[in-house]
């Protein structure tokens, strides 16, 4: 890994979000392995998948105006989901990443999508399961990642819907759409 890249990384988000990125880089590099997914771009994906998780809501704000990213109301009032979108966006100009699958991985690794590519795919459960992640049913679903990538994903998935109830949280649209989708696709 790019040692000045690194150096930028530790600026931005500070020592305990870099070892968090540098944990899901680890097992985005596992993953890819074991599904058949490049893994240079998992790699790449997984390092600047929290790159805007530094701003405050304030920043956050500012900076997805910026760069005219539309927010719904949503994510208006749970503007930790801003960072996916907003990471893409530096991922592309800051650090120069082209590629759309990468990009679109960055984007939507805490919300996932509709139709995600299986990057998409390996990003969100990679950073869902990294071992610093302690919480009940965390297991089942590390186990299931290395071995059915949309069973994962749907337990995954399941558990931050029920986490989000209890909790008299907003749910995302795309993550509900994702849900959908995955729940199709498998019966």
């Amino acid at each position: 890994m790019d040692s000045k890249i690194l150096e930028n990384l530790r600026k931005d988000l500070g020592e305990d979000r870099l070892k968090h990125v540098l944990r899901v880089v680890d097992v985005a590099r596992e993953l890819a392995r074991v599904h058949g997914v490049d893994i240079k771009k998992a790699e790449t994906a997984a390092l600047f998948h929290d790159c805007a998780k530094f701003q405050n809501k304030n920043n956050l704000l500012k900076s997805a105006n910026d760069f005219d990213i539309i927010l719904d109301d949503i994510m208006m009032r749970n503007t930790e989901l801003i960072h996916g979108p907003l990471g893409a966006k530096i991922a592309e100009t800051k650090y120069k990443i082209k590629d759309e699958d990468i990009l679109k991985a960055i984007a939507y690794h805490t919300t996932g999508r509709k139709n995600m590519s299986k990057l998409e795919k390996l990003i969100y459960i990679a950073d869902y399961i990294e071992p610093g992640r302690k919480f009940e049913g965390i297991e089942r679903v590390r186990k299931l990642a290395f071995e059915d990538l949309d069973k994962s994903i749907l337990l995954a998935m399941d558990q931050t819907i029920i986490f989000l109830i209890k909790n008299d949280k907003l749910i995302s649209i795309d993550t509900l759409d994702a849900r959908n989708h995955l729940l199709m696709e498998l019966n």
